[in-house]
Order: C-alpha cells, then structure tokens, then sequence
C-alpha cells in the first residue's frame, strides 16, 4: 500500500469518507489550513486514493462563486484509511 499516512492526511480522508466532498468544506471539518489540503488533495489523487471532478460551471455561475473540485474516496484510498486508523489506534 506504501507509505504510511500522517495525521493530516487521515483526517482529510476522514472527512470525505464522511461526506464532505470540496476543499473549504474539508477545512472547515478538519481545521487544517488550505496550505495543507489542498497540496494533499492533489497528491491523494495522484496516488488514486481520491477520485476528483469539477463542477458543472453554470452551477457555480449561478450561485456566483469559483467552481469546486468535488473528491471521492476510492476502494484504495479507503483501504489506506482504514489501514492507517488500525495503525494510529494502537500508538
């Protein structure tokens, strides 16, 4: 599975396999800031442990925000959660 998780990451993962799908919405649950996040958002995508998708833009136009980028959990990202939940619970 490779490297092991670190705290921040297993919070991230935490959050979306608990429904929060888009960045400020992970930051508002986790209380990490953006400088953190978002750089592991993108290399839990890399990774495959996230799938992610945009937005429809007429969405975000309508309610006259940025576009979100939504995340979801993938069977290998969960399997490393869980693995990393194990491991920080007996620590």
């Amino acid at each position: 599975m490779g490297r092991q998780l670190g705290y921040a990451t297993v919070a991230i993962l935490r959050a979306i396999r608990n429904g929060y799908e888009y960045g400020t919405d992970i930051m508002d649950r986790t209380g990490l800031p953006s400088g953190t996040v978002y750089p592991t958002l993108s290399r839990l995508d890399e990774r495959g442990y996230l799938r992610s998708r945009w937005e429809r833009r007429e969405l975000a136009d309508a309610e006259r925000r940025p576009r979100r980028r939504y995340y979801q959990l993938t069977a290998p990202g969960d399997r490393a959660l869980d693995a990393a939940i194990r491991r920080l619970t007996v620590l």
